[in-house]
């Protein structure tokens, strides 16, 4: 069984940072995606970045340059998944989820398909981040 689990929220100021990990287990694929979604009060959930299992990254636009998404897979068992949040805004509040695709890679092309979300088979309970003054 696939587990999924967010830590590291919390609140900070605008131009703060924060980090995000998210621990996954229980999937034996060679090929995978690993992604960062939020989603905003009275908005759509939008994907953040994602990383493949070779290393691969991509980030939405209004997340590049501030954000970066890694990986720990050196325990065969588990993947640990952090994601480095700089320069926070107040835009940037949202509750935060990872997520796991099973034998499948994402890109920046494909980040930007209406049914990208659609692609991952497993999700945590999400992290609330909160940029305020």
């Amino acid at each position: 069984q696939v587990q999924v689990a967010e830590s590291g929220g919390g609140s900070v100021q605008p131009g703060g940072s924060l980090t995000l990990s998210c621990r996954t287990s229980g999937y034996t694929y060679v090929n995978y995606c690993l992604a960062w979604f939020r989603q905003a009060p009275g908005k759509e959930r939008e994907a953040v970045a994602t990383i493949n299992n070779d290393g691969r990254t991509a980030y939405a636009d209004s997340v590049k340059g501030r954000f970066t998404i890694s990986k720990d897979d050196a325990d065969t068992s588990q993947n640990t998944l952090t994601l480095h949040c700089n320069n926070l805004t107040p835009d940037d509040t949202a509750i935060y989820y990872c997520a796991v695709a099973r034998g499948w890679w994402a890109d920046t092309r494909t980040m930007r398909e209406s049914d990208f979300a659609s692609h991952f088979d497993d999700w945590g309970q999400g992290t609330q981040v909160t940029v305020s003054s």
